[in-house]
């Protein structure tokens, strides 16, 4: 294992490979990615997988553009011999309330000005899109053709063997034991293999990153809670898009290889770092979605498994320094939209490492904000 680094990503999720090809594509040298367990073992491979552009937060329409476009020529940009699977099926909203259309129709008039091609149609229009959809409580709904599903172990794989290429080290079954911080500054990394010297730390942990800040003496306002997903058995091509409602609380789709993926919130959950499966979960999965799209009842569950969103308090990202600790940066609480902003983090916290004139527009995005109270409040997470 390196003995010294110039800069250290601690997290092997989407986001952490991520930050570390853009990082060696402009310029560092010398950058080592610190996973714990595998590659995607975190909250990327438990994620639902899906990328959609349509948000209420102007930063959130960007930053999934963005990487939606990225996402489009990923396999050329990161020279991948292999397929991320991204089928853009488009990502169909229902909506069930009318303060749900009247945020809805605000998210396109905004969306639209950003050049993202959402439009909100009638229930016929979305029986077009899902035939056999009950639209029996439902106003209207959204789409974008352009949102879709993309595979959050080979698109992380693809990062990987990019930064590989570039010169960059990665370090598995590595454990972060602490961090080391002398006079205000970054001056090191434990782990159960040695200990590396460095000046930098990115934390990308995740649902984990709280802990890791916490070894470097920094406060994150954040914290990780259990989400559910159930998998269906493989069956013929029944979904093109993603179906979500943020009223209902769903979201679904089928996959490339033709299973059905799926989940819910619960606000029953626990809020720490557990990742075991809630044995009430498919029972009430299997009741929302079949009263939404009743041919489902028909399909055979294969099996669970939980992830966890690392939760902000306005549900936006933080992307910083640390006030306190210089060299120490956080790239953390995606609210449960990360992976599919991954290039978008990755070019962003390289330009602030770095010092490189932002690609998009920055707000308020560092720690500050949750002082202030210029939140960065996303309407539209489910």
């Amino acid at each position: 294992m390196n003995k010294t680094a110039d800069i250290v990503i601690i997290g092997g999720g989407v986001s952490g490979c991520s930050i570390g090809y853009y990082l060696l594509k402009n310029g560092a040298k010398n950058v080592v990615i610190l996973e714990r367990d595998y590659l995607s073992a975190g909250a990327t491979g438990r994620c639902g997988a899906g990328i959609r552009q349509q948000w209420g937060l102007e930063l959130n329409c960007r930053m999934s553009k963005f990487s939606c476009e990225f996402f489009e020529n990923a396999v050329s940009e990161l020279e991948f011999d292999g397929d991320v699977e991204f089928h853009q099926g488009g990502y169909l909203l229902l909506i069930s309330a009318e303060a749900e259309l009247e945020q809805m129709k605000k998210n396109i008039a905004l969306q639209n000005s950003l050049g993202i091609a959402s439009r909100l149609i009638t229930l016929d229009e979305a029986k077009e899109i899902v035939p056999y959809l009950n639209t029996d409580n439902l106003l209207a709904a959204a789409f974008h053709q352009k949102d879709g599903h993309l595979n959050p172990f080979h698109t992380t794989q693809a990062f990987a063997e990019a930064f590989k290429r570039l010169g960059g080290v990665i370090e598995t079954r590595t454990a972060v034991t602490g961090v080391t911080v002398s006079n205000g500054r970054i001056t090191g990394v434990e782990t159960d293999k040695g200990t590396i010297q460095t000046g930098t730390v990115v934390n990308a942990a995740g649902g984990y990153a709280q802990g890791i800040a916490k070894m470097a003496g920094v406060e994150l306002p954040l914290y990780s809670e259990r989400h559910n997903i159930l998998v269906t058995e493989p069956v013929e091509p029944l979904l093109a898009p993603m179906v979500m409602s943020f009223s209902l609380n769903l979201y679904c789709q089928q996959s490339p290889h033709g299973s059905f993926v799926m989940g819910r919130t619960d606000d029953s959950q626990p809020r720490d770092l557990r990742v075991s499966a809630y044995s009430g979960f498919p029972e009430l999965m299997s009741r929302s979605v079949t009263g939404l799209m009743p041919p489902l009842k028909n399909l055979r569950m294969l099996r669970q498994w939980a992830g966890l969103y690392n939760m902000s308090p306005d549900k936006a990202a933080i992307y910083c320094e640390a006030p306190n600790v210089s060299g120490f940066y956080t790239a953390a609480g995606f609210s449960g939209h990360g992976f599919m902003m991954a290039p978008a983090t990755g070019q962003s916290m390289t330009e602030l490492i770095l010092g490189l004139t932002p690609t998009l527009p920055w707000p308020k995005m560092g720690l500050d904000r949750f002082e202030t109270g210029e939140l960065l409040l996303e309407p539209s997470v489910v």
